[in-house]
């Protein structure tokens, strides 16, 4: 298939343009660089500069033909989107309408969307189904569950294919270790971990350590982003056309804060200070994926299942590209 990427320069995206290019999918990455990567772009896709809020570039991209769309632009920033709302509603729903109207024209019919177990919100239950309540709790999560609604309008509508996979926690790195997870400024606990262990972070803060859980911190299901890529992949040879599915991507078991920085410890050989904070607003305690669907209809099983692993495989990559990729 010809697969037009948006994002396709970010951390996870880039993982899934490789993924795609293995699988001798052609593939077009549509990515503005503001947060993506232009080295994080496997060799064997084209790569388009632009903002998908330029419905000249966009059309004009689109116009090459298209058979299917993975779609990963946008803000991930829970704690931006408190701050700073419309401009997560603005990149994460408008840009996806304007990308969907724009494949409504042309008749493709296939999209599947990065979405996030953050549409959750406080989860009723735990481990969670796909048929958990979404209520989530921040624009961020709410701006990914309307891009979702208008997928499910869409399939209705004009007989739009879509697979949402709502990842919960992404970690790692390539297993080669050429590309990795380079955000800034990085919120995401694995790497600021190892920011301490390279010297770039004085400490680590455990915010809450009298949550419910067996050592008091929060609980997250950590999920390798290559695994993540290889669930793309699979939704798409599989897309349904004209029907709105969603999956959970994770590995059903969690690691809490303060194992993570014991292992991150194992791993790099260094001390790591940790020093114990307030909870923040709105962290839940657990977060686990049943996954059993994705394994039932994507046929999807995660290989990177052990924590440690996941964390060597970041460390490898950090620790070689402490500046991510400006070296």
């Amino acid at each position: 298939m010809k697969v037009f990427v948006t994002g396709g320069a970010g951390y996870v995206g880039s993982h899934c343009v490789r993924a795609l290019c293995a699988a001798e999918h052609e593939v077009v990455v549509f990515d503005d660089l503001r947060s993506g990567h232009r080295e994080a772009v496997d060799g064997r896709a084209s790569l388009v500069v632009a903002d998908l809020l330029d419905p000249g570039a966009l059309d004009a991209a689109l116009d090459a033909g298209f058979d299917a769309v993975m779609h990963f632009a946008g803000s991930i920033d829970v704690g931006e989107s408190v701050a700073e709302p419309l401009l997560y509603y603005q990149n994460n729903v408008g840009g996806s309408l304007a990308l969907l109207e724009g494949m409504r024209r042309r008749e493709i019919c296939s999209i599947v969307f990065s979405s996030t177990c953050a549409t959750y919100g406080m989860p009723a239950r735990v481990p969670i189904a796909e048929d958990c309540p979404q209520q989530p709790i921040s624009p961020y999560g709410r701006s990914k569950l309307a891009v979702e609604w208008a997928l499910r309008d869409s399939a209705t509508a004009w007989g739009l294919g879509s697979t949402s996979l709502r990842y919960f926690n992404a970690a790692g790195a390539s297993s080669d270790g050429t590309i990795g997870e380079a955000h800034a400024p990085e919120s995401h606990l694995i790497p600021l971990v190892l920011q301490v262990a390279l010297g770039t972070r004085a400490q680590i803060k455990l915010f809450g350590t009298d949550y419910p859980t067996r050592d008091g911190t929060c609980v997250r299901d950590y999920v390798h982003v290559e695994d993540l890529a290889s669930a793309h992949v699979a939704a798409l040879e599989r897309q349904v056309t004209g029907e709105a599915r969603a999956f959970n991507l994770g590995v059903g078991r969690g690691a809490t804060v303060k194992e993570i920085v014991a292992c991150a410890r194992k791993v790099t050989g260094h001390a790591i200070p940790a020093v114990e904070d307030e909870r923040r607003p709105g962290d839940p305690p657990e977060l686990l994926a049943d996954p059993a669907l994705a394994r039932g209809q994507l046929d999807w099983r995660p290989r990177h299942t052990e924590i440690g692993a996941i964390v060597a495989s970041a460390w490898r990559w950090h620790s070689a590209h402490p500046r991510g990729f400006a070296g």
